[in-house]
Formats: C-alpha cells, sequence, structure tokens
C-alpha cells in the first residue's frame, strides 16, 4: 500500500471513531450498524484471492450467547437461542469498506476478508451453511453481527464470502441458508463430512500460513490491536481465542505464499509492530 493512501485510510478510521464517539452514545450496537446503511455505496479495499481463505469452522460459544430481543425503525426483532434446525431462502447481500475495523454487533471487529456474516435474527455468534442457488457454491461463515437493514435481503455476508459464492460483482444473489448445529454430537457430524482446505503455496501439508502479531491475556487488547492492523494491511486478520480462553493469539491471515508473509512483515516493522511468528493452522 502506497503511503498516501494508507494515510487516507488511518484518517478515515480516526475520522470514523470519532463520529462514533461523538454521535452514538446511548445507543445499541444494531442501532449504531443500522445507520451505517445509510453511507454511500460500499466496496472493497482491494482485491485478493479468496480461494487462500477458509471457512469459519463451527465451533461451541465459550462465552455469552447473544439473542436479546431488540427494535429499529419500528420493527420488533427477537433473535433465536440456537441457529440448529434454522433453514431459510432469500436474497444476500455484502458489505465491505464502510463497515471493515468497525465493531460488530457481537463486539467483534468486522473484517471484510474474513467469513462472516451479519444475520437478524440468529444468535451471535452462531454458524451457517450459505448456498449460493444459482450456481451451488457453498460456504460456511461465522455470524458475528445484526443486519441486513436494508429491503427484503435475509443476510449480509462478507466481502470475501460473496467472492467465494461468484456475486461480488452482481451484489445480490438468491441463497439457502441453514444454521449449524454446535452442539458436541452436531460438531462432531459436522466434522465427520471432511471439510476441505483451500490450496495455497508456500505451506506445508500441516495447515495454512499465518502471521502471529502477539498473543495477548485480554480481548479487549485483541481487538484494539486486530483493529490497528486491519487499518494498516490489506489482508485478513484473525483473533483466535485458546480453548480456555486465556489466551487471545491475533493473526494476519491466511496468507498465500512466504512472499506475502515477508511483505506483511516489512510492513509490521515499518510501523514498529516487530515483524510476527510464522505460524500453521
Amino acid at each position: 500500500m502506497d503511503t498516501v493512501r494508507m494515510s487516507v485510510i488511518k484518517q478515515a478510521a480516526v475520522a470514523g471513531c470519532i463520529v462514533l464517539l461523538a454521535g452514538c452514545a446511548g445507543k445499541s450496537q444494531e442501532e449504531i450498524q443500522a445507520e451505517r446503511y445509510h453511507l454511500e455505496q460500499d466496496s472493497h479495499l482491494q482485491d485478493i484471492d479468496v480461494a487462500t481463505i477458509p471457512d469459519a469452522i463451527p465451533r461451541a460459544p465459550e462465552g455469552r450467547v447473544k439473542h436479546d430481543p431488540y427494535t429499529l425503525n419500528g420493527v420488533r426483532y427477537t433473535p433465536l437461542k440456537s441457529a440448529t434446525g434454522y433453514t431459510s431462502k432469500g436474497t444476500a447481500s455484502w458489505y465491505g469498506k464502510k463497515f471493515h475495523g468497525y465493531q460488530t454487533a457481537n463486539g467483534e471487529i468486522y473484517d471484510m476478508y474474513a467469513m462472516t456474516a451479519a444475520h437478524k435474527t440468529l444468535p451471535l455468534p452462531s454458524y451457517a451453511r450459505v448456498t449460493n442457488l444459482e450456481n451451488g457454491q457453498s460456504v460456511v461463515v461465522r455470524v458475528n453481527d445484526r443486519g441486513p437493514f436494508h429491503g427484503d435481503r435475509v443476510i449480509d455476508l462478507s466481502w470475501a464470502a460473496a467472492k467465494k459464492l461468484g456475486y461480488q460483482d452482481k451484489g445480490v444473489a438468491k441463497v439457502h441458508i441453514e444454521g449449524i448445529d454446535t452442539s458436541p454430537a452436531g460438531l462432531q457430524a459436522f466434522h465427520q463430512q471432511g471439510q476441505k482446505k483451500p490450496s495455497h503455496q508456500g505451506t506445508d501439508a500441516d495447515g495454512l500460513l499465518y502471521l502471529q502479531v502477539a498473543a495477548l491475556s485480554n480481548r479487549d487488547s485483541a481487538n484494539n490491536l486486530q483493529k490497528k492492523l486491519l487499518s494498516l494491511l490489506e489482508q485478513p486478520v484473525v483473533v483466535v481465542p485458546a480453548d480456555d480462553a486465556s489466551l487471545f493469539r491475533v493473526r494476519v491471515g491466511p496468507l498465500a505464499s512466504d512472499q506475502q508473509l515477508a511483505a506483511v512483515q516489512k510492513s509490521l516493522e515499518s510501523n514498529q509492530l516487530g515483524r510476527g511468528q510464522r505460524v500453521f493452522d
């Protein structure tokens, strides 16, 4: 990323934070998200090869699951307590740059290059398989946000998920949504289906290539670092909690090659963030 473009992105992020702090006191995160739908036309920051980005891996929730009722524009929404058994067909859209780096309704940081989604009534977090009915392509996403609050759309996918489904240029697609059971039996059945990992270069056979920037004991600190990295880099940035939630690993990736990893390390060093640690997952 050139210096001028990096400066513009940083200024936009700072301005967005100031607006949020000044105008969003007392508002629910759902209300804040709904207001961002009125911003100018959405877009993505940079085209990347989404084949290197794996689908979300369903896990049992590690903390509180958010399914509180809420009201927006006079409409009362009563979220489900579980995604198990949920199915729906309708129009999917995607959201990108105008939400990138901002807090989701789940309190996480939205990353347009991660496999996530916004839904009005699925619990946060939960997981769903979304299939494009026009081409048969499917993805598994982590639902960590509320929306879409626009027209008759039933789900908003991240830009990366939409590109995997092949509708990022059209903007919308007819999809089938299936909630994923994250009970022990449900997860066992899901993993027995055999999930294939995308092909990639410069890694070994054990997993996908990441650059781990830090391992922090505080989730808020990890989220803050994730947000900073998203403003500096044009790569996915994920927070991976340890099984006992004692550590939160902040990782850039998955990365397609050692050359891409080296380029990320150079950006980190230029911003005095160290070189990170090469890991596979």
